[in-house]
């Protein structure tokens, strides 16, 4: 995908390319065009893209229908797949569409916690590295192309090595006006501490024993594993995540064990327990469940008057 700026609904796609990959990873559809964006076509220097080249080309509009054909019942995956969701779903609401995205996985996140080695872990760097040729930065069908040979050698060795695969969930909401918006794909570290946990909290972790649903875990900067993946796993196995060391947390992942700064440091001074996260990501098969919170039930009969002032 190429877009005439960065700010989804205000800049708009010039080009893209969507492709539906089956199990074997063959292409089973595709669909790839310029797009008219109706104004100016921006960044020509890094695209190629000229005004007089989208004159006269489809509009999102007019491809939408093939677009949620290839989405429907498949993952969005992409190379930053908050860009490009962010994009589309910014490109349907303009025309009151519905994208059927439910799930999204980033190939930068998954890369990441390959530790492939790589320099970085932009597109050409991994081409280079899996040994795929790519003959056209920044066009978005052999983008789309190359990132499907990127892919498959990835999962396998994602396979190979058990790493949790980053996928996201996400949903839309259907207005009483019949319009949908879709959720923002936010960066999971920034909402994890503020969903509830089922569990109450325990208190501290005591070495030598398992880890219990509710406790809560913070996560230090000197770790191994992504904390995108360290969260999915906290969240997933019933343990709380919190950014902050306070007295209530449980335990800090940190691979430093005599800190000298930082959040390993701050909970070595109020004695919360560091675990590494390699011993963290073993203890994580071995979690005891913990006590549920009751949940709060609205006993507000149904058809209650009020008068707010």
């Amino acid at each position: 995908m190429e877009t005439t700026g960065f700010r989804p609904g205000q800049a708009r796609i010039v080009s893209i390319a969507a492709l539906a990959v089956g199990d074997d990873g063959n292409v089973e559809r595709s669909v790839a065009t310029l797009l008219n964006p109706g104004v100016d076509p921006g960044p020509t220097h890094i695209h190629g893209l000229t005004a007089d080249m989208l004159a006269g080309q489809p509009q999102f509009a007019d491809i939408v229908d093939d677009l949620i054909d290839i989405l429907r019942g498949r993952t969005l995956v992409a190379h930053n797949v908050a860009f490009d969701y962010a994009f589309l779903v910014a490109e349907a609401e303009l025309i009151d569409a519905e994208l059927p995205i439910d799930s999204v996985m980033c190939t930068i996140e998954l890369a990441r916690r390959m530790q492939l080695g790589t320099e970085n872990l932009r597109l050409e760097t991994l081409a280079a590295h899996w040994g795929v040729t790519q003959l056209r930065a920044h066009d978005a069908l052999d983008d789309a192309l190359v990132l499907t040979q990127i892919l498959k050698p990835t999962l396998a060795l994602a396979r190979e090595r058990r790493t949790w695969l980053p996928l996201r969930p996400v949903t839309r909401r259907h207005w009483p006006n019949g319009r949908t918006t879709h959720e923002q794909l936010r960066p999971l570290k920034a909402l994890a501490s503020r969903i509830p946990c089922r569990y109450t909290n325990p208190g501290r972790y005591i070495a030598g024993r398992p880890l219990v649903q509710g406790m809560q875990v913070a996560l230090s900067a000197e770790v191994t594993h992504t904390h995108e993946e360290l969260i999915e796993r906290i969240l997933h196995a019933g343990l709380a995540y919190t950014d902050d060391i306070t007295g209530q947390t449980s335990l800090v992942v940190c691979n430093e064990p005599n800190p000298e700064h930082g959040k390993g440091f701050h909970a070595a001074d109020l004695g919360v327990p560091l675990m590494s996260d390699t011993e963290f990501m073993a203890a994580l098969d071995r979690v005891v469940g913990g006590v549920e919170i009751d949940e709060f039930v609205d006993t507000t009969k149904a058809g209650e008057q009020y008068a707010l002032f």
